[in-house]
């Protein structure tokens, strides 16, 4: 199975660097394709950017970096499922550390919206991860835990990717070993019958990507900063082949 590879841009770039950025990515995949053809990728592209790109070809694949809890309606501001599908999105990442943080978002939002993109067949990709302190403290296993039964209750463990991210890992440079990525995404895998595909995220980067896809139980990467520099994201996706 292939490994999969979301590159999560946040809330970075002009239309015209991501219009350069593509241009650039299509050639280098063309110079490259030998080397990706065991790699699922996609960019994860702030919405404006959806609409005027999604249709531009070059093997690329899009996804978005959250959605509504709600269908279609009148809801100022929100994105639908159900816009995303007409988009052609791949996959939608819901719950990312950082909606949890800045717009206080919690498990129960995050199942909401894992079925309303269940609703329209768009794989969610759900993101789990503990602090700092939980970790110092042993609490990993139980913090996981309980991210996922309520993030995903009601909903078959097989539809879904789960994105594990130590929150102490995001935007900070250090990232769990290949060693212990392996252990708490083989934790997850167990606790979820072996269903979900798992992927790792937190300061994913070129000399620390082949070894961390290595691993039995890392089924691919959700990769921050270093999918913002087409180049680098390349040697990401050919693991510098």
């Amino acid at each position: 199975m292939k490994k999969i590879i979301i590159g999560n841009w946040k809330m970075n770039k002009t239309f015209s660097e991501t219009s350069e950025f593509i241009e650039k990515l299509k050639e280098l995949y063309m110079e490259n394709w030998t080397k990706i053809l065991d790699i699922d990728f996609a960019i994860a592209a702030p919405y404006i950017y959806l609409f005027g790109f999604s249709s531009s070809g070059g093997n690329i694949q899009w996804a978005a970096q959250d959605v509504s809890m709600y269908d279609n309606g009148a809801k100022t501001g929100e994105i639908s499922a159900q816009m995303l599908k007409d988009m052609s999105v791949k996959y939608t990442i819901v719950g990312h550390s950082e909606r949890r943080e800045f717009f206080n978002e919690t498990d129960e939002i995050v199942n909401q919206k894992v079925k309303q993109l269940l609703k329209e067949g768009i794989p969610p990709v759900v993101c789990i991860g503990e602090t700092l302190e939980q970790f110092e403290k042993g609490q990993t296993e139980e913090v996981l835990t309980s991210q996922i039964q309520k993030s995903l209750e009601g909903v078959d463990f097989y539809n879904v990717i789960i994105a594990y991210e130590p929150i102490w890992a995001i935007g900070t440079g250090k990232s769990a070993t290949p060693e212990q990525a392996q252990k708490v995404c083989k934790f997850i895998k167990e606790i979820t019958n072996n269903q979900a595909r798992v992927l790792y995220g937190g300061s994913v980067n070129p000399s620390n990507i082949a070894e961390l896809m290595a691993q039995e139980s890392i089924d691919g990467a959700l990769v921050g900063g270093a999918s913002l520099d087409v180049n680098t994201f390349l040697k990401i996706l050919t693991m510098n082949k």
